[in-house]
């Protein structure tokens, strides 16, 4: 007991800066020696220059692009679901739970699979496999009309899609950590969701055009089909990815583990307090944010007297915004630093944005382009946090773990908000303080981490000068 009390009061650093002694010698310090040459020496050849980690970039982006777009099909056409399968609005939500509940165990063990077994490169092309097969299950269901193989295919595509994005930033931290990484997250996030808000934009015409050839449950199904075109385009940029990483290491002679430590499912029971509070962050806020959004058009539609098309627009502004803003916050958190602290800001603006929507009758434009920002701005700040805390080797477990407890938060809340709107259909007041009470636990943890993290004297709250003094000087301590 002692000594875990002991590891709490270590302070917490890059963790690629305590590796660093005379015969160990860092990932960033292999690529100024190993120049290569010929080819591999151009900008846009040579896997260490800015270019061609950003063609990386564009591929790593485009990974969650399919996974998004197809995430909310059935958001951007609720009423059509509805209508055409006779489904009820717990029935719906069902669409959405059904996604998360694999996830709870699955997500983790697809993290540990990624640190232990298939390694990044296979562990991405294999989530993207299911996912596809997922997505054309969930087509299938729809043209013959059977709702159960629906499910079973949200089923596999959920499989799929969250270990995805546990691959997803484990390639980003093994590109730009220590670089660009927050800008990177936030890019990520904007591509992925300028995949849901193409997604609200294009489904309703699509359907629109389809139900001229094909009627009810069957033009569902043409449209979720054409849908998984998407899938296709995200598994082969895992395809080209997963080549130019593999140059990448043969040219720089990268090592992924060079403490040689082995990833163990046992690992989570180590990990800080402060990673704990991120995990809670991770359920108490995006809980708030996807479960709405899937519940949104109908809200618009009666609160605002929307027509469904508006009620569309608006519902997807903040996937618009967080396409945008996203990479801007990242680049801003990169140069300030402050990471808990632009988390605390995020949590306490979409406390307002929900406030608006649920007690006021302002444009709900307003309410969800302060929801947009905030998003933007939280996830900016909040998974770089993981690479902080987390030693790289244990990186897809912790990831994993995150996505977990995101679906598990998401499974359930998913359903009680279906079940809330249900009981309550003509009065959203109840499901927004819901959603709110889930926000105030997302700012206690926020506290929580501020708090520990100035206890222990670590550099989660620091500005990048600090962060780099503070990292000089626990690399003396190290050596001494």
């Amino acid at each position: 007991m002692d000594s875990i009390m002991e590891d709490d009061r270590l302070p917490i650093v890059e963790n690629d800066q305590l590796e660093r002694a005379p015969t160990r010698r860092s990932q960033e310090d292999n690529e100024l020696d190993l120049q290569p040459t010929g080819c591999g020496a151009t900008a846009c050849c040579n896997p260490s220059g800015v270019l061609h980690r950003f063609i990386a970039l564009v591929f790593m982006c485009l990974l969650g692009f399919g996974s998004y777009f197809c995430y909310d099909n059935p958001g951007a056409l609720q009423e059509v679901f509805k209508q055409d399968l006779n489904l009820t609005t717990t029935e719906f939500t069902l669409i959405y739970s059904i996604y998360s509940w694999p996830n709870v165990i699955l997500c983790f063990v697809g993290g540990f699979l990624i640190d232990r077994i298939f390694g990044i490169r296979l562990g991405t092309i294999i989530y993207l496999f299911i996912l596809l097969i997922g997505q054309l299950l969930f087509a299938s269901g729809g043209i013959l009309g059977t709702f159960w193989i629906m499910i079973l295919g949200r089923f596999i595509f959920g499989i799929g899609a969250e270990s995805l994005a546990v691959a997803q930033n484990n390639y980003a931290v093994l590109w730009f950590k220590g670089k660009e990484l927050n800008m990177v997250f936030g890019l990520q996030l904007s591509v992925a969701r300028l995949g849901s808000t193409v997604n609200f934009w294009v489904m309703q015409p699509i359907y629109n055009y389809v139900h001229k050839f094909y009627q009810g449950h069957e033009a569902i199904g043409v449209v979720l089909l054409l849908a998984a075109g998407t899938c296709v385009l995200s598994l082969l940029c895992a395809l080209i990815l997963g080549w130019m990483d593999k140059r990448a290491e043969r040219i720089l002679q990268r090592n992924n583990n060079a403490s040689g430590e082995i990833a163990k499912l046992s690992d989570v029971v180590t990990f800080k307090v402060s990673f704990w509070m991120v995990s809670i962050i991770c359920v108490a806020y995006y809980v708030a944010i996807f479960p709405f959004i899937a519940l949104g058009k109908t809200f618009f539609m009666k609160k605002f007297d929307f027509p469904a098309d508006a009620a569309n627009n608006v519902n997807s502004i903040v996937y618009l915004i967080a396409a945008v803003a996203s990479p801007v916050f990242g680049f801003v958190i990169d140069k300030t630093g402050c990471n808990v602290s632009w988390v605390f800001t995020a949590t306490l603006s979409t406390i307002g944005a929900h406030s608006l929507l649920a007690f006021t009758m302002v444009n709900p434009y307003v309410g969800m382009i302060i929801m947009g920002l905030s998003y933007s701005m939280l996830a900016a700040s909040l998974w770089p946090l993981v690479a902080l805390i987390i030693p790289d080797y244990q990186l897809g477990t912790a990831y994993g773990f995150c996505q977990s407890v995101q679906n598990l938060g998401l499974a359930v809340i998913t359903i009680v908000a279906g079940m809330i709107v249900d009981k309550t259909p003509d009065n959203y007041i109840w499901v927004e303080l819901f959603f709110i009470s889930w926000l105030t636990i997302a700012l206690i943890a926020t506290c929580i981490i501020w708090a520990y993290d100035k206890k222990i004297k670590g550099n989660l709250n620091m500005t990048p000068a600090q962060r780099v003094q503070y990292s000089n000087t626990m690399y003396d301590k190290f050596q001494n």
